[in-house]
C-alpha cells in the first residue's frame, strides 16, 4: 500500500531512522522461534535412547566376535525400529509445520507523518498503530484515541466475548493492565479488533509483550519423563544382569563338566542370547510408533509417541471451556419477550410471528458487515428465519457504545416508507431499559429475568425500537422514544459430542475438571450441560488466597474453576500432580501453554490452537473435537493392554528357550539350540508374534475400569507368575517331546528338528492364550485380527521351508521329520493350549483388567 499523508493535526509518529534504531537495538517484534526438530536431530534423539543403544551395541559386540548372522539380525531389527520411530516423528513435525501460520500479521503505522503498511515483525516500541475493524493487533499498545473499539482477546484469556476499549485519557488510573475486562486503554498483541478503531502507541513488542511473557515462561518448565520408558529401562538392566550371570554360570559349568573352554565361551554366548532382552526395546519402539499411527487415524497427532502410554493412566482431565468444551462461536440461544414468552432456536424450528419484531430489530442494531461475534450470531439466526429482514432499507445514522450508555443504536431509512426512520438499539439490558424509561416494577421484573438467563450461562442483550419522523437526529439515543421489545440470550454453544465424551471419562474413572476465565455462573451452566459436577465452583480470587497445601486440599472435591488467570491454571495442574494424579490438560490458547507443558499429557487443539499451545503439548487434536480425547484415551489403554500381553508372551517364551539351552549342558545331552536358532526365535518369532498383539482389538471393559496406577511396574508379580506358568508348561511338554525322541533313538538332526517344531508350535498356541486376559479363547477368536493370519502363514512357510529347502535345512542343521513326528509336535502344542485355558481363570482376577486397576 502506498504511503498516505495524514492531516497536519495528526500525530507524526516515529521517524524511519528512529524506528530502524529501535528495531536494531530491541530486536524484531516476534517470539523466539521454538526449536524445530530436524531429521538429523530426531535420529540423534532416538539413538540416545538406552534401549536402542543396547540393540546396536549388542550387534556390534556380536560382529566383533565373528557371529555375523546374529549380528546382522540384531542390527537389522535395531535399524528397523529406528527407521519406524524416525519416520513417525518426522511425519509429525511436517504436519505441525503445516499447521503453523508462517505469515506475520501486518500493521498500519504512522511514521514521519505518513501511514505505512509494514510487516508485524518490524513494529517497534513507540510506533503509532492505526487500528480498524478486522485488524490483528501486532504488539501491546495503549490507545491514544478510541472510536467504539472492541477486541477479541481469546488467545490470551480463553474467552470469546469481546472486551470494550477506551482511550488512555478516559481510563481510570487504577484500571488493571492485564488482558480481559472492559474499559481498558491497552490492546494486546495477538488480539483481534472486532469493532471500531483507534490509534495506539506501542509499549511492548516480541518477548516483552503479554503473549511473549507466556512463551518465555515455557522455557522454565520441564517435561515429564515417560514413565513406561523409565520402567522398561530398569527392566532391561535387570534382565541384562540376570542374563550375564547365567552366561557366566554356563561357561563355568560347561568348562568344568565337559572341558574345552572355547566351546564353553560359545555356549555362554548362546545362553546369554537366550536370556538377554533384545526384543523388549524393539517391541516397545514398534508399539509406540504403531500406536502413534493408529491414534493419527482418529485425527489425533502424537508429538511425542511415549506420551501414548500415559493416556491409559490419566486420572484427571483438565479442560478449558472456550474452544474446547464449546465451539468458540457465539449463537443466539434464547429470545424472550416482555410478556415472558420464550423461543429457543432449534434446527428445523420455525420462528413464531410474535418474535419477528425482536429478531428483526436486533439485526438492524447490528453492524451490516459484522466482526463482533454477537452481531454474527444475530445475522446467522436472521438469515435462517428472516432472510429479507432488512428489505429495501439503508442505514443513515448510528450511535456507538459509550461508557455511560452501553448500547448500539442505528437509524435506518425504509425506501418503501420514506416518511418515518426506523431506530434500532441493542446493548446492556440496563442501558436499553434506561433508554425506554421503564418504571421500578418493570425494572424489577427485567432484573429477575436477566438473572435467570445469566444462571443458564447466557450473555443477555436488551433490544428496543423507535421511529423518528425526520433526519434531525438527537444528540444521544436517549432522545428517541424507544419501546422495549425483549431480550436476546447468547451463548457459546457446547460441542455436540461433549456430554457423551464426559460420560465416557466418568465411566473410565477419569475426573473431568473445567478451568476457565469466564464468570462462575456461566462456567457452572456450561459444566452442567456437559455433565460435569458443578455443585461447587472455585474462583481465581479464592485460589489466590490459598497456599499450595490448601489448594491441593480444595482440589479434592472441586471440578469447576472460574475467573482463573494463566498462572493459576499452572498452579492447579501442579497441585493435582503433587497429589498423585496423572493429569491430562486440554487447551488452545496461549494462556494454556504453561499448563499444557507442565501436565503429564498436554493436549492442544490443532485447528484454533495457537503455535505456542501446540509446541507445548504432547498431543494435538487435529479436528478440535473433544470426543477425540476419549478416542485417544481408549486407544492409549488398548495399546498398553496389548503391550503387556506382548511383553508377557516374550517373557513366557524365554523360559523354555533358556531351559532348552541349559538342559543339554546339565545332563550331557546333544546341544540342540545354537545361536542361529535362538536368534531366529528371539528376533523373528518374538517380534512378529508381538505384532499380533499390537493389532489386537480393545478388551470389552477397556473404558469401564479405573485408570492404571502409573507407579505399577510393567511386569507385575501376577504377570511374571503367569509368564512362568506358561513358560514352564511349554518347557515341560517340549522336554517331554525331546525325551520321546531320545527314546526312539532319533538322529541328532532329526531330534533337533522335532524339538524345534514342538517349541515353535507351542509359541503359536501361547499367542492364542494371551490374546485376551478377560475372555476365553473362544471369545477372542471371534474378534478379528488380520495380523494373526499373516503370522500363522509366515510361521507355516518358515517351518515348511526349513524341512523342504536344503540350504535352510542345512543352516538349521535339521533332519527329515515324518507325519507321526509332526503329529507328536502338534499334540504337545495342543496340550499347552488346553491346559493354559483351563488354568487361566485362576489368574484372570490378577492380570488383564485387574492389573490396570489403581490401588486405593
Amino acid at each position: 500500500m502506498p504511503p498516505v499523508s495524514t492531516p497536519a493535526s495528526a500525530p507524526t509518529g516515529l521517524s524511519e531512522a528512529e524506528a530502524g534504531a529501535r528495531l536494531a537495538g530491541e530486536g524484531p517484534n516476534e517470539l523466539p522461534s521454538p526449536d524445530r526438530r530436524t531429521l538429523l536431530g530426531i535420529v540423534l534423539e532416538v539413538m540416545r535412547e538406552p534401549m536402542l543403544a543396547l540393540l546396536l551395541g549388542g550387534g556390534v559386540v556380536y560382529l566383533a566376535l565373528g557371529d555375523f548372522k546374529e549380528a546382522l539380525i540384531l542390527l537389522v531389527f535395531a535399524s528397523l525400529s529406528i527407521v519406524i520411530t524416525v519416520v513417525q516423528e518426522s511425519r509429525t513435525e511436517r504436519v505441525l509445520e503445516a499447521l503453523r501460520d508462517l505469515t506475520s500479521p501486518r500493521a498500519l503505522v504512522i511514521r514521519d507523518g505518513e501511514r505505512r503498511r509494514i510487516a508485524g515483525r518490524e513494529v517497534v516500541r513507540g510506533d503509532l498503530m492505526v487500528l480498524s475493524e478486522g485488524d490483528r493487533v501486532a504488539a501491546d499498545a495503549v490507545l491514544l484515541s478510541a472510536d467504539d473499539i472492541q477486541a477479541d482477546e481469546s488467545l490470551l484469556t480463553g474467552e470469546s466475548v469481546p472486551v470494550r476499549k477506551i482511550a488512555r485519557d478516559e481510563a481510570d488510573a487504577a484500571v488493571s493492565h492485564r488482558p480481559g475486562g472492559d474499559d481498558q486503554p491497552t490492546v494486546y498483541s495477538g488480539s483481534l479488533v472486532v469493532r471500531g478503531g483507534g490509534i495506539a502507541e506501542v509499549i511492548a513488542t516480541g518477548p516483552r509483550s503479554e503473549i511473549g511473557k507466556i512463551g518465555q515462561a515455557l522455557g522454565t518448565l520441564q517435561i515429564e519423563p515417560p514413565r513406561l520408558q523409565t520402567q522398561t529401562r530398569k527392566l532391561v538392566r535387570v534382565f541384562g544382569i540376570i542374563g550375564g550371570a547365567f552366561s557366566l554360570l554356563v561357561v563355568v559349568l560347561y568348562g568344568t563338566l565337559r572341558g574345552g573352554w572355547l566351546d564353553a565361551v560359545l555356549a555362554g554366548i548362546t545362553v546369554g542370547m537366550s536370556m538377554l532382552p533384545e526384543e523388549f526395546p524393539v517391541v516397545l519402539a514398534v508399539f509406540m510408533a504403531m500406536g502413534a499411527w493408529r491414534i493419527s487415524q482418529a485425527r489425533v497427532l502424537t508429538r511425542r509417541a511415549a506420551a501414548i502410554e500415559s493416556l491409559g493412566s490419566a486420572t484427571v482431565l483438565c479442560t478449558d471451556k472456550t474452544g474446547t468444551l464449546t465451539e468458540n462461536r457465539m449463537s443466539v440461544a434464547e429470545l424472550r419477550l416482555t410478556s415472558g414468552e420464550m423461543f429457543r432456536p432449534r434446527e428445523g424450528a420455525e420462528l413464531p410471528a410474535t418474535f419477528r419484531a425482536l429478531l428483526e430489530t436486533g439485526l438492524l442494531a447490528s453492524a451490516p458487515d459484522p466482526f463482533d461475534p454477537m452481531d454474527r450470531a444475530l445475522h446467522r439466526l436472521a438469515d435462517s428465519h428472516l432472510p429479507d429482514a432488512r428489505g429495501d432499507r439503508s442505514m443513515v445514522h448510528s450511535y456507538g457504545l459509550r461508557r455511560d450508555l452501553l448500547a448500539m443504536t442505528q437509524v435506518w431509512r425504509d425506501h418503501d416508507d420514506p416518511g418515518d426512520f426506523i431506530v434500532a438499539a441493542k446493548g446492556a439490558p440496563e442501558a436499553i431499559a434506561r433508554m425506554c424509561g421503564l418504571d421500578d416494577a418493570e425494572l424489577l421484573r427485567l432484573s429477575q429475568t436477566i438473572d435467570a438467563m445469566a444462571a443458564d450461562g447466557l450473555r443477555v442483550l436488551g433490544v428496543a425500537r423507535a421511529t423518528h419522523p425526520n433526519d434531525d437526529w438527537p444528540e444521544t439515543p436517549l432522545g428517541f422514544g424507544f419501546e422495549f421489545l425483549g431480550l436476546v440470550g447468547l451463548a457459546d454453544p457446547l460441542r455436540a459430542a461433549v456430554p457423551a465424551a464426559v460420560a465416557d471419562c466418568r465411566a473410565a474413572g477419569i475426573r473431568v475438571v473445567m478451568i476457565t476465565g469466564d464468570y462462575p455462573a456461566t462456567a457452572q451452566a456450561i459444566a452442567r450441560q456437559a455433565g460435569i459436577d458443578a455443585d461447587t465452583c472455585v474462583s481465581g480470587d479464592e485460589i489466590a488466597r490459598l497456599d499450595d497445601v490448601a489448594l491441593a486440599q480444595r482440589l479434592r472435591d472441586a471440578t469447576v474453576f472460574a475467573r482463573i488467570m494463566p498462572e493459576q491454571k499452572l498452579r492447579i495442574v501442579d497441585a493435582l500432580k503433587s497429589g498423585g494424579d496423572v493429569v491430562a490438560m486440554t487447551g488452545d490458547g496461549v494462556n494454556d501453554a504453561p499448563s499444557l507443558k507442565s501436565a503429564h499429557i498436554g493436549i492442544a487443539m490443532g485447528g484454533r490452537g495457537t503455535d505456542v499451545a501446540r509446541e507445548a503439548s504432547a498431543i494435538v487434536l487435529l479436528d478440535d473435537d473433544f470426543a477425540s480425547i476419549v478416542k485417544a484415551i481408549r486407544l492409549g489403554r488398548r495399546i498398553y493392554d496389548n503391550l503387556v500381553k506382548a511383553m508377557g508372551f516374550i517373557f513366557a517364551v524365554h523360559v523354555p528357550i533358556a531351559g532348552l539351552a541349559l538342559l543339554p549342558l546339565l545332563f550331557g545331552l546333544p546341544i540342540l539350540l545354537g545361536p542361529i536358532h535362538i536368534a531366529f526365535l528371539e528376533m523373528i518369532i518374538d517380534p512378529v508374534c508381538s505384532i499380533v498383539f499390537e493389532a489386537e482389538t480393545a478388551e470389552d471393559d477397556v473404558m469401564r475400569r479405573p485408570p492404571r496406577d502409573p507407579e505399577q511396574p510393567l511386569f507385575t508379580p501376577a504377570l511374571i507368575g503367569w509368564g512362568l506358568v506358561q513358560g514352564l508348561l511349554v518347557f515341560a511338554l517340549v522336554a517331554g517331546v525331546f525325551v520321546i525322541g531320545q527314546f526312539r533313538a532319533m538322529p541328532e538332526n532329526e531330534l533337533r528338528a522335532l524339538t524345534f517344531f514342538a517349541l515353535v508350535l507351542s509359541f503359536v498356541c501361547l499367542i492364542f492364550v494371551n490374546r485376551s486376559f478377560s475372555t476365553s479363547i473362544l471369545a477372542a477368536l471371534r474378534r478379528p485380527n488380520p495380523m494373526l493370519a499373516v503370522v500363522l502363514a509366515i510361521v507355516g512357510c518358515v517351518l515348511g521351508l526349513s524341512l523342504a529347502w536344503p540350504w535352510l535345512r542345512d543352516l538349521f542343521k535339521f533332519g527329515p521329520l515324518h507325519w507321526d513326528d509332526l503329529g507328536l509336535t502338534a499334540a504337545a502344542a495342543l496340550a499347552v493350549l488346553i491346559l493354559l485355558e483351563l488354568i487361566k481363570p485362576l489368574w484372570r482376577g490378577r492380570i488383564g483388567s485387574a492389573a490396570s486397576r489403581r490401588q486405593a
